[in-house]
């Protein structure tokens, strides 16, 4: 944003708040009617156009919506100074009514229409900063503090995203995510593949932007490793019928990463399958789920399971199994499946891991659970322990930064929060061109 730019339009708008009390003042009539009207001209085209880009498009929408927010600020405090000068220099009463009047409605305006399209294009804005400015948007001077974060925010977000999306433009050409064979994406449990919310967020698009080829595992979200498994083999058969591509390349997160390994190893998948790579997989189970599930009662067990079910049903489980799920992910478990489940011949296996720095960087539930986690398992996402990811022939893990850290949320883009030293989309995007410069 420039300031220059930003100041000449904030002095138009505190100009068009205040042109018709200067009109009534010094003209009659003909003048008074066109002083009027020039303002409101004034204040329409700010509000419509608030900066000189004709960009479309979300980024567009919260591009202008920051920017009039940044023009709102100045232009209130202008018309301010304006009425206290009008009050100053003995101005009748009626001129500073209606002067205040006046600019109280144009900025209104302004600030009404920016505000809108940014809680209507923000993604990074997420549910505390849009309550926190309504909260704060009547108690001065919180609501100027407020509006400069949100200000801040949003600009930092158009600035990234618009240079996501040069660079994407910059490569469309070499199609680097064009693996020669299609990509399986694979979700953790007690989740859906869904078309209206992805549960790999911002991902896939990047992915498709440059040349990636996407399908989705759908299966149930809570089953046994093996009952999923054989959900996942059906999948991949079908993929390579339909699409004649001989192979997939699974990327799997948390227990998806487990019921393919299952379905590749066990099952025979291994023979359309190039490569697994899974993501923050507890291979080596949760010693908490273990704990959890031998001290709690069968009767609580039960009725939190039959709670889970149910609601699981209605998000379309045909067989939902809540305690063979989570049996499933112990460790005790998880230690006698590896014995059996041998990585396949010809398959490449690699894996990735991440870890939180405090309790403090992940969102619910994964705050809460980091810690029991961390007594039992060790360093963890919030669910799983890094020692529990490692798997294959490569392990990639992901270095916290700061105090935030990278959470079993965040390593999928679930909460599509753009997280400082960290560009997930980015990381998949370098994940899937290695596969393709590997021949998958």
């Amino acid at each position: 944003m420039s300031a220059v730019s930003l100041i000449v339009k904030a002095a138009i708008a505190a100009a068009a708040a205040d042109m018709y009390i200067l009109a009534l003042s010094c003209t009659e009539g003909a003048g008074t009617v066109l002083a009027i009207l020039a303002g409101v001209i004034a204040v329409l085209v700010l509000c419509i156009r608030p900066c000189g880009s004709k960009e479309g498009g979300r980024l567009g929408m919260l591009r202008r919506g920051y920017y009039g927010l940044g023009i709102f600020i100045i232009a209130v405090t202008a018309a301010g100074a304006v009425d206290i000068y009008l009050g100053a220099t003995g101005s009748g009463w009626k001129t500073v009514l209606i002067n205040s009047v006046t600019g109280f409605l144009c900025v209104a305006l302004i600030f009404t229409v920016s505000i809108v399209r940014v809680y209507a294009s923000s993604v990074q804005l997420g549910i505390r900063w849009r309550v926190l400015g309504l909260l704060c948007a009547y108690i001065p001077p919180l609501n100027i503090i407020m509006l400069s974060k949100i200000i801040s925010l949003c600009r930092k977000e158009y600035l990234f995203e618009s240079s996501k999306a040069a660079l994407d433009r910059s490569r469309h050409s070499k199609q680097i995510c064009a693996t020669k064979y299609p990509l399986l994406m694979v979700h953790g449990v007690f989740f859906r593949d869904a078309k209206l919310i992805n549960y790999w967020g911002r991902i896939p698009k990047a992915l498709e932007a440059n040349g990636a080829k996407i399908f989705y595992g759908s299966q149930q979200s809570a089953d046994s490793v093996a009952g999923c498994a054989a959900e996942l083999k059906a999948k991949i058969d079908e993929i390579v019928e339909k699409e004649g591509c001989e192979k997939v390349n699974i990327i799997a997160h948390s227990k998806g990463g487990l019921d393919s390994r299952y379905a590749v190893a066990m099952l025979g998948a291994d023979k359309r399958v190039a490569s697994l790579t899974t993501i923050n997989t507890p291979h080596r189970g949760c010693q908490f789920a273990d704990f959890l599930l031998s001290k709690a009662p069968d009767g609580f067990k039960n009725a939190v399971a039959n709670k889970y079910n149910a609601a699981l049903r209605k998000l379309g489980d045909k067989q939902p199994d809540f305690i063979a799920a989570v049996t499933d992910l112990t460790a005790s478990a998880c230690e006698e499946r590896n014995k059996v489940c041998k990585d396949a011949e010809g398959v490449y296996y690699q894996s990735v891991g991440s870890c939180s720095v405090s309790a403090l960087g992940g969102r619910f539930p994964l705050n809460l659970s980091y810690h029991f986690v961390k007594y039992f398992d060790g360093p963890n996402d919030g669910l799983v322990s890094a020692d529990s990811m490692k798997w294959g022939e490569r392990f990639i893990f992901l270095e916290p930064e700061g105090r935030r850290g990278i959470t079993h949320a965040d390593v999928i883009d679930l909460n599509r929060e753009n997280i400082k030293g960290f560009d997930v989309r980015e990381f998949f995007v370098g994940l899937v061109s290695e596969l393709k410069e590997k021949g998958f």
